[in-house]
């Protein structure tokens, strides 16, 4: 089965995510807006005990994370996918190598570039155009992060949460 690890904003945060991914992102009704933190990797029935162990293992240890969204950027020329760039802090760095480490080494495809994406699979045009009114606007939103999930896909690609892990003591 195919698993992946994401924190979900608050619902304020989701809503204003949202009402750019209804126009221009393809996956807007498989997963709600969140900041990916490791990956879609795929496990085994019986792998999955011994990943979840670890994975509250790393929770434990791993303080909540400031997510300060700063202004909307493109993965452009690799893809065309429009995002809210989140700023990197030293809690969210280390949240995210712990999880893609040691028995969670899973193999990453891409650097880590916190980010919510609010569009993807565009056109070329249509994406400098909405990019290029995004970049006029200014964003400036600030809140703590004390939770992540793991999530697993269903059969039409929809992904939900399998378990919540709580950051911290």
């Amino acid at each position: 089965m195919k698993y992946g690890i994401a924190a979900f904003p608050s619902k304020k945060l989701q809503d204003l995510a949202n009402s750019y991914r209804k126009r221009y992102d393809t996956k807007y009704a498989k997963v709600p807006p969140h900041i990916t933190l490791k990956e879609p990797f795929e496990l085994k029935d019986e792998e999955l005990d011994q990943v979840l162990e670890e994975i509250r293992h790393a929770a434990s240890e791993l303080n909540p994370f400031k997510l300060k969204v700063v202004k909307f950027s493109t993965f452009y020329p690799g893809t065309n996918t429009i995002y809210m760039k989140i700023e990197e802090n030293k809690d969210l760095t280390v949240l995210h190598q712990r999880l893609n480490s040691g028995k969670l080494d899973f193999g990453m495809e891409h650097p880590f570039v916190p980010h919510i994406t609010i569009g993807q699979d565009m056109m070329y045009d249509e994406m400098q155009d909405v990019i290029g009114r995004l970049k006029m606007e200014r964003i400036a939103h600030e809140e703590t992060i004390d939770r992540f999930s793991l999530l697993y896909q269903l059969e039409d690609g929809t992904w939900t949460a399998y378990e919540t892990f709580k950051l911290g003591k």
